[in-house]
């Protein structure tokens, strides 16, 4: 699933390209794909001018004047492409605007159909009380904060989208190396030490994925069409079997939550209570 560098490298590609274009037309070919059902919402957007694109976690939304936005999350496989009105559209294309005096339009493309595009009043999503800060604003202070009462396994608590917003798998594995800790960490275990180290390794690893324009494992490509880079610069996600980076002990792998986490047991050593 894209994350926070994924969708940020999306907003930095589609920005310049959409700013300031006027909606004649939209195409719904998988009405699905419309989170909230109502075609009629969609219609609005004909005639208003995009002003602005945003993030927030691993959220994306289009703003419109006349306080109109579509939010939108890429889920699995969901991609913007902005792209010739006359190249052929594939059959996971399932949403399309088409803009004034431009023969390219914006589509949305979903191979596994989990993505969602919705219509709504800017005003009712200019917040999102249910997500937790942004780990490249948050101050350290205010991340210390966070963890005060918090039970459970450090890789845990950062896919947590409430506790903090934009880090999926990838991130949270390569944040954790850099910052040499466990997963399975309980999180009341952790000083204040380690957590201005984790705090300084979440913002170093999320800078490079943005520096490198994102992980292009599976299907993450740009409005472009482009892949990103970070994936060569993986320090432990996906690398099972293969030795560390820092001292050559094999990488390892656990299942958490249903998913795979890869560490380095030597240096990432396990806390327990």
């Amino acid at each position: 699933m894209p994350e926070l560098p994924e969708v940020e490298t999306t907003i930095r590609c589609l920005t310049p390209k959409l700013q300031g274009l006027e909606v004649t037309s939209f195409k719904l070919r998988f009405p699905g794909i419309v989170g909230n059902k109502e075609e009629k919402i969609l219609k609005k957007l004909r005639g208003k001018k995009i002003t602005g694109l945003r993030r927030r976690g691993k959220w994306i939304l289009i703003d419109f004047d006349s306080d109109l936005s579509l939010l939108c999350h890429l889920k699995m496989t969901g991609q913007f492409l902005f792209c010739s009105s006359k190249d052929p559209i594939d059959k996971h294309t399932h949403f399309i605007l088409c803009f004034k005096d431009r023969k390219e339009e914006l589509r949305f493309r979903d191979v596994r159909k989990f993505g969602s595009i919705s219509c709504h009043l800017t005003s009712e999503v200019l917040s999102f009380p249910q997500l937790g800060p942004e780990p490249l604003e948050v101050s350290f202070y205010r991340f210390r904060r966070l963890f005060q009462g918090r039970r459970g396994r450090l890789k845990s608590l950062l896919l947590n989208q409430n506790f903090i917003a934009g880090i999926g798998n990838i991130y949270a594995d390569e944040i954790l190396f850099e910052a040499k800790l466990h997963p399975l960490t309980p999180v009341f275990l952790l000083g204040e030490d380690e957590l201005r180290i984790l705090w300084k390794a979440m913002r170093f690893v999320l800078r490079k994925a943005l520096k490198y324009r994102g992980t292009s494992i599976r299907d993450f490509k740009d409005a472009e069409g482009k892949e990103g880079d970070f994936q060569s610069h993986l320090r432990v996600y996906g690398k099972e079997s293969i030795p560390c980076s820092r001292c050559r002990k094999r990488i390892e792998r656990l299942r958490l939550g249903g998913r795979s986490s890869f560490f380095c047991s030597r240096c990432q050593k396990e806390k327990r209570c």
